[in-house]
């Protein structure tokens, strides 16, 4: 049986629950195979009632970005506000960002670039949106708790970090590795992190045995 995927802040109603179906399809499948028409047959609800709140397959599509976006940027802010440790908030907002990533299939991600690039680019636009502000607070409470290095440039890092991400999505990569974009993301995170923090702030991760870059 297949994992659910991750939640999405959606509202109530009829527009919900074709966002829902629609979501299901096109993470389930493939970006090509999904039509309104199996969409409605899905539903038990004619494309006229569809059309009624989306006047497209590109506007489901867009709205269903817009939502992955705005839901993985508050899930991580609230973790970021959390009175835990800052290892703890570290990995609490890894694990939400990677349950997201890994809802993209390599065969997904390919065949998006493929047939709708302009949905592919609105993926990359989305991680511009939230990296800059979600890995700029993540940085600056990690170098306040002493657990980043101080001697990193901030802008520059966070950059660079969104650079990797966007990579991540890319389909030559994927298919060349051969790994998941979940998969994709731990290494990322395996890299970039074992470097990143101190000492002090890889006590309490994943990485405390790692030795420094």
């Amino acid at each position: 049986m297949s994992e659910p995927l991750p939640p999405l802040d959606l509202e109530d109603g009829p527009a919900g629950r074709i966002l829902t179906a629609a979501r299901e399809m096109l993470l389930r499948e493939t970006y090509s195979g999904f039509t309104m028409d199996r969409l409605a047959f899905a539903l038990g609800m004619s494309k006229k009632t569809i059309y009624q709140h989306f006047s497209s397959k590109q506007a489901i599509v867009g709205t269903i970005l817009a939502a992955t976006g705005a839901t993985v940027r508050r899930r991580v802010m609230e973790a970021l506000a959390a009175p835990v440790a800052y290892p703890e908030k570290l990995e609490t907002v890894f694990r939400i960002i990677s349950s997201y990533f890994a809802t993209m299939s390599p065969a997904f991600v390919e065949d998006v670039a493929r047939h709708a690039p302009e949905i592919h680019a609105r993926i990359n636009a989305i991680k511009e949106e939230n990296i800059p502000i979600v890995f700029g607070q993540l940085l600056g409470m990690g170098m306040e708790a002493g657990m980043i290095r101080p001697e990193i440039d901030p802008e520059f890092v966070t950059q660079y970090w969104l650079q990797i991400v966007k990579a991540i999505h890319e389909p030559d990569l994927l298919t060349r590795s051969g790994a998941t974009a979940r998969d994709a993301f731990e290494q990322a995170l395996d890299l970039f992190f074992r470097g990143l923090l101190t000492p002090k702030g890889r006590a309490g991760t994943r990485w405390a045995d790692a030795p420094e870059a």
